[in-house]
């Protein structure tokens, strides 16, 4: 089973540097969806065999990180007609290179960390801490709001893997309220997305400057 979890881990590391290369928002979302299912469900791989409720919080989990915010964003680009380029402040190559080191960094502060509980999975803490700070990345580096939405759903997933590293059990209620909270967030994306493509006919964020009292 270890080997299964480690071989997640790793496709969702490389997915962080899919996702800093991608240029294109349908991409991004499809791999940020990845990210979310994969997620969700590790705790059923790493942790003793799930409750009833456990398994119900799991599966409504990878629901809503896998498919129900991803269809979410797709149906909020479609009705404002947002254009699918990501727009980077920072280039493609570049941001790669940084996800290279990102990783690698990554490594190097889970190293110093003395838990016990990091026994449970070597790539686990690395990998939560990828997706996390590759969250904030994304969210400072490309103009498109959608590209930043899905930083930040980049982030989430990155807190959630940090929760289960630390506990499989106690996290999943604290979890799925968070959750709950970016799916209304996203919901309400949807409308601000709507009244920023009416105003300015685009959603580019560097054009919020130009607006005047």
């Amino acid at each position: 089973m270890s080997q299964a979890v480690d071989t997640a881990l790793i496709l969702v590391l490389l997915s962080v540097l899919a996702s800093f290369g991608a240029s294109r928002i349908p991409t991004l979302i499809k791999v940020v969806a990845f990210q979310g299912i994969v997620v969700s469900l590790l705790p059923l791989a790493i942790g003793n065999p799930p409750s009833v409720g456990g398994l119900a919080f799991t599966v409504a989990t990878m629901l809503i990180r896998g498919i129900v915010i991803p269809v979410a964003v797709v149906l909020a680009i479609k009705k404002v007609a947002i254009r699918r380029a990501v727009e980077p402040i920072v280039g493609f190559r570049v941001s790669q290179l940084a996800a290279l080191l990102l990783i690698v960094a990554a490594f190097f502060v889970s190293g110093k960390v003395d838990m016990a509980v990091v026994g449970r999975g070597p790539l686990l803490l690395p990998t939560a801490i990828t997706l996390l700070v590759g969250g904030m990345f994304l969210l400072m580096s490309r103009r498109n709001a959608i590209a930043m939405v899905l930083g930040y759903m980049m982030m989430e997933n990155g807190i959630y893997l940090g929760g289960t590293t630390l506990s499989t059990r106690a996290h999943h209620i604290v979890e799925f309220g968070i959750l709950l909270d970016v799916l209304a967030g996203v919901m309400l994306m949807a409308v601000i997305l709507q009244n920023i493509k009416r105003t300015l006919d685009d959603v580019d964020t560097s054009l919020l400057r130009t607006l005047k009292d």
